[in-house]
């Protein structure tokens, strides 16, 4: 398999995998217990690896959001609790869900290696929301590890694409109506915000899909046939794992 090939087997289910922690019955509770709803404990969560920054910082590494939604909850859940410790936490809940939902199943070891080898060779300049996540100690056991480093490894390609739709000229704001048309009003946009999304922009948005793939492959290029194989079948045990009962 070429490094090419292994990014786009890997990374949709990298994508698909690496925020099912986010809304759980298990994270929203944790989230509860810190005084922080759902939105804020995702927002000041997820971000908090970022710092006491501006709302607008927070946005900026997210993307897609309306900027509104993302001063609201990072606001609020900020003078709850600090950016910083909630982000240590949500990255606990993180660890949390690997060890609930990944119990039992096999070659994980193998899996984490290969993810964990990914993640030191990817270059984080001007990453800034994978490079925060990036500098957060991994878990000890396996299961809370190895579903880490695949929520980590999310970061890397969705930090990735806000480059990549920069250069190639399409916004944040058009490239979420154009992946997600139905999840317009959970972003906080309305009827009022939806662009006119022509053939050109489409085109655009594929150009920008090729480009974050050409700007992750080489950390995924440093695995072996034996990692590669670690990776892909890791996350397909790991997809399973998460189908529905």
């Amino acid at each position: 398999m070429t490094p090419s090939e292994l990014v786009a087997t890997a990374c949709p289910t990298i994508n698909a995998l690496g925020s099912a922690f986010y809304f759980t019955p298990a994270t929203l509770a944790r989230g509860k217990e810190l005084g922080l709803r759902g939105m804020q404990y995702y927002i000041v969560g997820r971000g908090g690896v970022l710092g006491d920054a501006e709302p607008s910082v927070i946005r900026s590494a997210f993307g897609y959001f309306k900027p509104s939604v993302i001063a609201d909850a990072w606001t609020s859940g900020a003078a709850v609790m600090t950016p910083r410790a909630a982000g240590r936490a949500y990255f606990e809940s993180c660890a949390s869900h690997g060890r609930t939902t990944l119990a039992g199943v096999a070659g994980l070891d193998a899996f984490a290696a290969a993810a964990g080898a990914v993640n030191d060779a990817a270059d984080d300049a001007g990453l800034a929301l994978y490079a925060g996540i990036k500098s957060e100690p991994l878990a000890d056991d396996v299961a809370a590890r190895a579903f880490q480093l695949i929520t980590v490894l999310r970061e890397f390609r969705g930090s990735a694409h806000l480059i990549a739709l920069r250069s190639v000229g399409i916004t944040d704001h058009v490239a979420h109506f154009i992946k997600r048309p139905d999840a317009v009003k959970t972003f906080g946009w309305s009827d009022d915000d939806v662009p006119e999304i022509t053939p050109e922009l489409t085109d655009l948005m594929t150009a920008a899909e090729a480009l974050t793939d050409r700007i992750v492959t080489p950390a995924y290029a440093v695995l072996d046939h034996a990692q590669q194989t670690a990776l892909v079948d890791g996350l397909a045990a790991i997809k399973v794992a998460h189908a529905p009962a």
